[in-house]
């Protein structure tokens, strides 16, 4: 079955978010030196990768003419 480069990128972000969200679980609960950052990494990847997605599936339009 041949999947379309939109979907494979949708697969690929819906996947990363939910790691994203475990390790932000994770993160919080755990208090080690610089935790916060990485949270606040992780808050911001996790507003990021959506937004990265969709400029993706934008630009692939406007470049395959669809």
């Amino acid at each position: 079955m041949k999947r379309k480069a939109k979907q494979i990128a949708a697969i690929i972000c819906i996947i990363l978010l939910v790691l994203l969200y475990a390790a932000t679980l994770v993160v919080s609960l755990l208090d080690f030196p610089g935790s916060e950052h990485l949270f606040a990494a992780c808050l911001m990847a996790t507003i990021g990768l959506p937004i990265l997605l969709w400029i993706f599936i934008w630009l692939y339009g406007k470049y395959t003419g669809k």
